[in-house]
């Protein structure tokens, strides 16, 4: 299992790559790591964040693809139809653009520090955009299962 550290502006999440679900986003996120850029409230979706990363698309299938992100999941559009984007979900959302909805495939999942997803997304809403950091976590196999187990 495959831990990666997030930090979005005071606030620490760990996550889980989604590998048996989305190998294939899972490796492309994976080559990006460290990953730094702005997370930014969405527009249209709900209540989720998201990191806008412009026209660069990525070849991609659909991997566990979703419209309806739960809150800590995050999702990847790989490009096409609209920018190339990672979205986050903190509550009820609905994954669209100004084409309409589409389908992100969801590949890393919050297993530590949900409880702070409300207020991330407040933070985002109400203050703008926040820096976000994803670097890689590796741990030994004992406490994967003990994370993968929360």
């Amino acid at each position: 299992m495959t831990l990666v550290d997030i930090t979005v502006g005071d606030h620490a999440l760990i996550a889980r790559l989604e590998e048996a679900l989305a190998p294939r986003t899972c490796a492309a996120f994976r080559a990006m790591m460290p990953y730094q850029d702005q997370l930014i409230h969405v527009r249209w979706s709900g209540e989720g964040c998201w990191i806008p990363m412009g026209p660069k698309a990525f070849d991609l299938p659909w991997e566990s693809h979703t419209c309806y992100p739960r809150p800590g999941q995050f999702i990847f559009y790989p490009g096409g139809l609209s920018e190339t984007e990672i979205l986050l979900a903190y509550g009820e959302v609905r994954f669209s653009s100004r084409f309409g909805q589409l389908p992100g495939n969801h590949f890393l999942t919050v297993v530590e520090g949900m409880e702070h997803l409300t207020d991330l997304g407040h933070a985002t809403l109400w203050r703008g955009a926040q820096p976000i950091r994803f670097a890689l976590r590796h741990v030994q196999a004992e406490s994967a299962a003990a994370v993968a187990g929360a």
